[in-house]
């Protein structure tokens, strides 16, 4: 069993019913971390919740450059990532290995808009992740964990547990990872989603990262995205981590990880 596990709620300050779970859930004491997405219109709204003392100090940074408009002016003339209504519309593959240098200023400035934006309503990001994991995509991954190298913080993993991660794909995500934890200095050990904890792959070691878009059910119950409707995250992760510590990403931030600390 992992030694801790961080249960990260993405999307605060995509919509205000987004927030109110998120809110909930932490309240609940299911969730210990959240990201929020700077060019949202709820995240102002979540920004002001994440001054609550259960929220204080565990809000990260979800990085976007999937949906919405960006806060950055140069990406706006770069059509792999934004369409010409000034909307982000990703075009690149995700086996994509090089930027433009022109492409590369423009993500740096579209990263550091969003993070500043952060800090204009109170909130310093605990770490980095991305909606919709666009820095797993190689050259932005370089990018964002440069950048949380620089301002202290961890960034997230790729998912490196599940079954549906066949051979090719194992061996990307631990070349990348390896890349991420190099850049950043800072990470958790494992990442995956809840249905990966439905299957029984937890691992035996290290800090997990439990990837969770959570759903309310009623009462002080939440699903999730991953599971099927009406299914119980609550219950699951109960069940599956019983008695561990859940924390936010800043116990991390001032060491590496633990698994990359042994190799």
């Amino acid at each position: 069993m992992p030694s801790q596990v961080i249960v990260n709620a993405d999307d605060f300050g995509l919509s205000a019913h987004t927030n109110a779970v998120i809110l909930h859930a932490f309240q609940a004491g299911l969730i210990s971390s959240a990201t929020a997405m700077a060019n949202m219109p709820a995240f102002a709204a979540a920004c002001v919740l994440a001054q609550q003392p259960a929220l204080k100090g565990r809000i990260g940074l979800h990085f976007n450059l999937t949906y919405g408009r960006p806060l950055s002016q140069a990406i706006l003339a770069e059509a792999r990532f934004c369409a010409p209504h000034g909307e982000f519309e990703l075009k690149l593959k995700r086996r994509t290995l090089r930027l433009t240098r022109r492409e590369r200023l423009a993500v740096e400035q579209e990263l550091e808009a969003q993070w500043n934006r952060c800090l204009e309503h109170g909130v310093m990001p605990s770490h980095l992740d991305s909606h919709q994991h666009v820095h797993n995509i190689w050259p932005i991954g370089e990018i964002v964990a440069r950048f949380a190298r620089k301002q202290g913080v961890p960034v997230r993993l790729a998912r490196n547990l599940g079954q549906n991660i066949g051979p090719l794909k194992k061996t990307f995500k631990a070349l990348l990872n390896r890349r991420l934890r190099q850049l950043s200095g800072a990470t958790a050990d494992y990442v995956c989603t809840p249905l990966d904890l439905k299957a029984g792959l937890a691992p035996k070691q290290g800090v997990l990262e439990i990837v969770a878009h959570p759903s309310a059910l009623g009462g002080h119950d939440f699903g999730d995205a991953y599971l099927a409707t009406g299914e119980s995250l609550k219950s699951l992760i109960d069940q599956r981590l019983a008695g561990l510590p859940r924390v936010g990403y800043t116990c991390l931030a001032a060491q590496p990880s633990a698994l990359a600390a042994q190799t």
